[in-house]
């Protein structure tokens, strides 16, 4: 119901924009689960009226050829988002892809500068998707966040991390909690509100 509501939203803004966004989408793994991602975003892209671009890899690419392509990508201003399919191919290094990303087309936030501007109570360009949509539910339902307290079960830079500073950043009091943790248990009867972030 959420992300309908939002989606239909959207598409309305998307209608009344003189240029239509572009989004460019990268895929440089075999993994069938991010091809089926990548298909779905490249649907939901044109339902929406956005310009889609769709970049499909081989193990043939090369870290030099993906780091050209996010180059012109970044200076072509038909592009106002980039999203790099997570994960890559072995052979890539993805900290040095995900860098070469302009901070304002990185729409999955998962540039350090992005990072950095959240955990430092800065407003990012873009914020990770999973954690922006946990907030969304839990405002859209009603269930407030101030002063509770909160475990966050994962520290994954993708979505615990995030989703803790972004309890933090609504008054939440946030505990995270890991593989490593003790007495997980304990933690969670003492939780008003519970975020499994495991897989």
């Amino acid at each position: 119901k959420v992300a309908y509501l939002l989606l239909e939203d959207l598409k309305q803004k998307v209608s009344k924009l003189n240029k239509k966004p572009g989004l460019a989408v990268i895929l440089a793994n075999d993994d069938p689960s991010s091809k089926v991602y990548v298909a779905s975003k490249e649907k939901k892209s044109i339902a929406l009226g956005y310009k889609s671009y769709v970049y499909r890899f081989d193990r043939t690419i090369t870290q030099g050829k993906l780091i050209e392509l996010i180059h012109e990508l970044n200076a072509n201003p038909e592009v106002n988002g980039i999203l790099v399919q997570l994960p890559l191919f072995e052979h890539l290094d993805e900290q040095a892809i995900l860098e070469i990303i302009n901070p304002k087309k990185d729409v999955d936030g998962f540039h350090p500068v992005n990072m950095g501007r959240l955990y430092t109570g800065l407003k990012p360009y873009a914020v990770c998707c999973t954690p922006k949509g946990i907030i969304k539910l839990l405002k859209f339902y009603g269930i407030e966040l101030e002063g509770k307290n909160v475990l966050v079960i994962g520290r994954s830079n993708i979505v615990g991390k995030p989703t803790a500073a972004l309890l933090t950043n609504e008054n939440a009091t946030v505990t995270l909690a890991h593989s490593k943790t003790k007495n997980l248990k304990a933690h969670a009867k003492q939780a008003d509100i519970i975020v499994s972030a495991t897989g």
